[in-house]
């Protein structure tokens, strides 16, 4: 990124330097893609512009309109990179539970760990967190089919963990999109009030008992556990 240099004499043109090294080979794009989530994470979807990434990188904007037709262009690209990384931070949560199998418990401890990952990436990144779900267009408003062929993608693993519950008759099948957005809501909501709502000022052991606390009560009312098959007497 780009300092402000000292004043200097009169007479002298002062130009802005830059403390990157010049970008010369390689993928610019995804250079470009990168230095905009960079920028985003920093001071969300605002910060995003084609100079600002172009500066970043080392490239003149000229360049950096070789690839992306303007301000819009780029900032949907960082909200892909956004949701992106959206989905390896629940990812990360979930492999952090070791085997699964696919009993009740397990299932539902994979949608714990998932909204917690959900949860973390707000915390840990509020800027690309707020970029992803930006009011303008964004990944998040693609076509269900298109969200659901990547296994990687938020929306994907969230209707995949849900389509087991309702295997095990813990979720009808007939709820199976009203419990998704309603588990979405939930862990949407719930950052925000962390991350731009009255939770904000809590110290981290605050926080974290609340998205303890708010879990567990979810889990238990939102999507109640499957009653115990009745036994029949003798």
């Amino acid at each position: 990124m780009g300092v402000n240099l000292p004043s200097m004499c009169t007479g002298v043109n002062i130009l802005f330097m830059n403390t990157r090294a010049p970008y010369h080979h390689g993928d610019l794009r995804n250079a470009l893609i990168d230095a905009a989530a960079q920028l985003a994470a920093g001071g969300g979807p605002e910060a995003v512009t084609v100079r600002a990434a172009a500066r970043h990188v080392g490239v003149t904007p000229t360049a950096a309109y070789r690839h992306f037709a303007g301000h819009d262009d780029l900032l949907l690209a960082a909200k892909e990179e956004s949701v992106t990384r959206l989905g390896a931070a629940m990812r990360r949560r979930v492999d952090d539970l070791g085997p699964v199998d696919e009993t009740e418990a397990s299932v539902r401890a994979r949608l714990n760990a998932m909204g917690r990952g959900y949860i973390d990436f707000a915390l840990g990144e509020p800027g690309l967190y707020r970029t992803a779900f930006g009011q303008e267009s964004h990944p998040m408003d693609e076509d269900k089919e298109v969200k659901l062929a990547d296994a990687n993608h938020p929306y994907s693993m969230l209707v995949g963990v849900l389509a087991d519950l309702v295997k095990l008759g813990v979720v009808r099948e007939e709820d199976l999109e009203g419990t998704c957005n309603s588990a979405w809501a939930f862990a949407h909501g719930l950052s925000l009030l962390l991350i731009d709502g009255p939770f904000t000022g809590l110290g981290e052991d605050e926080k974290a008992h609340i998205v303890e606390d708010t879990l567990r009560v979810f889990g238990q009312t939102i999507i109640p556990p499957a009653a115990p098959p009745s036994i029949e007497s003798p």
